[in-house]
């Protein structure tokens, strides 16, 4: 994930407060029903030691909840933890890849760390991973949201190697004020924006609407959409009409490139892109969003805090606008299927009571109270059922000061499209560099060919005119076999 949405620094101190109570609460039936908790003793704890890349807010938090751990669960069953970040997620993954392969100057591995599917994959090859299916009971299992717990089955046997503590997913977040001045002038609906489709179509007339408010100056509209995860979209959009990009088993990728899939990807990406109906400007959609020259993207859920609260078009012109956020769209004839993010822990294999120390904090941490005030604080949603509820999230979140207006405005749309259903692929060899080209390819041409429209339309040309070329299907058959080549080389 690109980016971890954060609330005020008055969440970490209140956090405390929250979980007064929450050490008795779970503290009863904490321990697994295979009876591998027997192995430790309060009178000879062991101590654990946790790397991540929490930092800031999350890290603050983080390391109240260790120490609320430590003074009442873990004192009750003998584990006392220790917490170190290790900087951001680049950081933790090279730094637990060197300690893994031991190499010279690299620290000790630690007991457990937070990691993605991929790194955890890398890790595992290395024969330094334990499968925690082991230490849960099937009833424990349960507790947790399915497709979070398939992520962490890397290896397709029904194994767990990434235990998740907190995930995130993709919504459609909007600038409802001046949404509403285009929808009361054009009788548009925000029920239009359900399916992909219906993003470009209304893209489509946004831009000829405020085209038209300068009628002599033909082609200067405006784009109405953008996408801040291209691999997403490949990923999701393509399993969405029954054709996965990456066909994997046991940890090896064959492409699955169904031209009729890829074009429609096309269609409702590089098709707008070139005619200015969408646009890719600033490093996250949520810069154009603050500059008034976007009105809505698709973004993680967990970056919405930096919706901004205010338009500034330029030194002179500011003005507040509202947040409006819907479910990740669909395409109209595909199956609802949504990025699911969010590292998870990942244990060291070591001895029986290590791991079993660690899964004791883990199931803690996991635990309603505790998930559902983190997951706050750090903008993610619990991963345990009983948590991730509406009611639950919206009690937890307004009796915290400092909590995300922002976080609260979007929670009914982030639980929506979780509960539609969230997919991330499993890790394969060549995975990181193939989600490089799923993230590039279709995204810079786009930006390449609109950036020469534009050009042609200063030169004097028609915009029909100039725009044509883009939109010959000849085009569309040159990229995909380029990216299907990009792609090949990276896999094989």
């Amino acid at each position: 994930m690109k980016r971890r949405g954060m609330i005020g620094a008055a969440m970490a101190f209140a956090l405390a407060g929250v979980l007064a109570c929450a050490g008795c609460a779970s503290g009863q039936g904490a321990s697994s029903g295979t009876g591998k908790a027997s192995v430790l003793d309060p009178s000879d704890p062991v101590q654990v030691e946790l790397w991540t890349y929490y930092n800031g807010t999350q890290q603050q938090a983080f390391e109240e909840l260790v120490k609320e751990f430590n003074a009442g669960r873990g004192k009750d069953v003998g584990v006392v933890v220790t917490s170190s970040s290790q900087g951001g997620v680049n950081d933790l993954a090279a730094a637990v890849t060197d300690s893994a392969q031991e190499l010279v100057g690299s620290a000790a591995m630690p007991d457990a760390f937070l990691s993605y599917s991929d790194t955890a994959s890398v890790i595992d090859g290395f024969g330094r991973v334990a499968d925690l299916s082991g230490y849960l009971t099937d009833e424990e299992k349960a507790q947790y949201v399915d497709d979070f717990m398939a992520e962490g089955d890397i290896n397709g046997n029904g194994g767990l190697k990434v235990f998740p503590v907190g995930k995130s997913t993709e919504t459609l977040q909007i600038n409802l004020t001046d949404w509403q001045k285009f929808a009361d002038a054009t009788g548009s609906s925000l029920d239009e924006l359900s399916t992909i489709e219906g993003v470009t179509a209304v893209a489509q007339r946004y831009y000829e609407w405020t085209d038209a408010q300068t009628p002599d100056v033909e082609g200067d509209g405006s784009p109405f959409f953008g996408r801040d995860a291209m691999a997403n979209y490949f990923v999701c959009g393509s399993r969405q009409l029954g054709h996965d990009v990456f066909d994997i088993e046991n940890g090896t990728c064959s492409l699955n490139l169904d031209r009729a899939t890829m074009k429609t990807l096309w269609d409702n990406y590089y098709v707008p892109m070139v005619q200015g109906w969408f646009s890719a400007e600033g490093k996250f959609r949520s810069d154009a969003v603050k500059t008034g020259n976007l009105v809505c993207y698709v973004g993680s859920s967990s970056s919405v805090v930096y919706f901004p609260k205010t338009v500034t078009v330029d030194d002179a012109t500011s003005y507040p606008i509202e947040l409006a956020a819907l479910s990740n769209p669909t395409f109209k004839n595909g199956k609802p299927c949504s990025p699911q993010q969010g590292a998870g822990f990942v244990v060291t294999k070591s001895d029986e009571r290590k791991e079993t120390a660690c899964v004791e904090f883990l199931k803690w941490f996991t635990d309603k109270e505790q998930n559902t005030a983190f997951s706050i604080s750090a903008g993610y949603v619990p991963v345990k059922k009983d948590a991730l509820t509406l009611d639950n999230l919206e009690t937890a979140a307004k009796a915290v000061e400092g909590t995300s207006e922002n976080y609260l405005v979007n929670l009914p749309a982030t639980l929506d499209t979780i509960e539609a259903g969230v997919y991330a692929n499993p890790p394969f060899k060549g995975g990181v560099e193939a989600r490089a080209v799923l993230e590039k390819s279709l995204s810079d041409k786009a930006v390449a060919d609109r950036a020469a429209v534009a050009a042609a339309v200063a030169a004097g040309a028609k915009p029909a005119d100039a725009v044509a070329p883009y939109l010959e299907d000849a085009v569309f058959d040159a990229w995909l076999a380029d990216f299907t080549a990009q792609l090949e080389a990276v896999i094989a």
